[in-house]
């Protein structure tokens, strides 16, 4: 009798304690976009959430003003802007690309070296 009267509070325990921490994240999510939002400034290269680029010209309380083209101005509501975009991220890797292709140069020499020498050693034998 005891085991069956501690089923009940066992489920309600187990269904709320998922629903409390989900609705703490969506919290959390919901002050950090509304965060993100605020802290947009004239300068911002910003993504909006149909997935366009552009760089913030003017803000005002609840609009923005992007340019995504040179001379093509498009105004925007904030809550529109998914995320600020780092310009140095978009230039990290075209500086990476040469090394990455130095990477295989030095690959090939090492290997022909091995051939060379694998050669050589097949000559004295």
């Amino acid at each position: 009798m005891q085991l069956q009267s501690l089923i009940l509070p066992l489920l309600i325990v187990l269904l709320a304690v998922p629903l409390f921490l989900q609705a703490r994240k969506q919290k959390r999510a919901m002050a950090e976009q509304q965060k993100l939002q605020n802290s947009i400034t004239a300068g911002d290269r910003v993504m909006t959430t149909s997935g366009v680029f552009g760089t913030v010209v003017s803000t005002s309380d609840d609009t923005i003003d992007i340019e995504i083209a040179p001379g093509t101005t498009t105004t925007w509501v904030r809550q529109a802007v998914r995320e600020k975009v780092n310009t140095e991220a978009a230039e990290a890797p075209a500086v990476e690309a040469p090394a990455e292709e130095t990477a295989a140069e030095e690959t090939k020499v090492e290997d022909k070296t091995e051939a060379t020498e694998s050669a050589e050693k097949q000559k004295t034998s």
